[in-house]
């Protein structure tokens, strides 16, 4: 036992020595996997770090960019109202004693063919008042004021009769409204009248009411009836005038 206690003492050195290289040659594989491994590791934190960054910088621009876009749609919206609002001042007469009006309720939200306006006493409207749509074509009269707001009977409200001219034949006669910007008129049979006649408001301003669509008679009948539309879709209309 003594002996042996002196030969591994005699020899430790050797033999620690080597038993370390033996541990070195053993767990070195494992020390470079566990290296490799903490790289990796380190590797893919940063790329899911990197691409997070990506993503929230890519729905900042996506952000930015609708916005931007509302912005345009806003601004193209008002330059589409203003250029409207110019071509109706552009129509009229600049001596014309006018009100624009916007509209507040269509023949969709409102009885039928009828306009609420947001212009009343206080902006100059009286009932009577004449309305026209694009400047120079009359859809209809003031019917009832407010203070800032007032009804507009369309022409063409069912059973509403206008008395207007045939245009190029300075015959009167009296148009009937049959709703959604329609009309009917009754004339003689002899009378020769053509798709596409105009009929007008009398006075010296021809201000076109109705377009002759289509013509229904009979021979047995002695009265022929013309359906016209108003030239304007009143379902379109964003602004109206007021003539006083």
């Amino acid at each position: 036992m003594v002996v042996l206690l002196f030969v591994l003492f005699y020899f430790r050195a050797g033999i620690f020595k080597g038993l370390s290289y033996i541990s070195g040659a053993i767990f070195r594989p494992v020390l470079v996997a566990g290296n490799n491994v903490g790289n990796t590791f380190s590797n893919i934190s940063a790329y899911f770090a990197s691409k997070n960054s990506l993503t929230k910088e890519n729905e900042d621009l996506k952000l930015k960019l609708s916005e931007k876009d509302a912005k345009m749609a806003n601004y193209n919206a008002l330059l589409d109202e203003n250029n409207k609002l110019k071509d109706v001042l552009g129509r009229k007469n600049a001596k014309a004693d006018f009100i624009v009006s916007a509209i507040l309720a269509k023949p969709n939200q409102s009885p039928y063919d009828t306009l609420i306006i947001d212009a009343g006493n206080n902006q100059g409207a009286s009932a009577g008042d004449l309305v026209f749509a694009l400047g120079n074509i009359p859809i209809g009269r003031v019917s009832e004021v407010g203070p800032s707001s007032a009804k507009v009977i369309l022409f063409s409200n069912p059973g509403e009769k206008t008395e207007v001219v045939i245009e190029g034949r300075d015959v009167f006669t009296t148009i009937t409204g049959r709703g959604g910007g329609n009309f009917e008129m009754i004339v003689s049979r002899d009378f020769t009248l053509e798709r596409g006649a105009t009929v007008v408001l009398p006075g010296i301003t021809p201000y076109v009411v109705g377009v002759v669509q289509t013509i229904i008679s009979d021979p047995r009948d002695a009265f022929t009836k013309a359906l016209l539309t108003s030239p304007v879709n009143i379902f379109e209309l964003k602004f109206v005038e007021v003539e006083k």
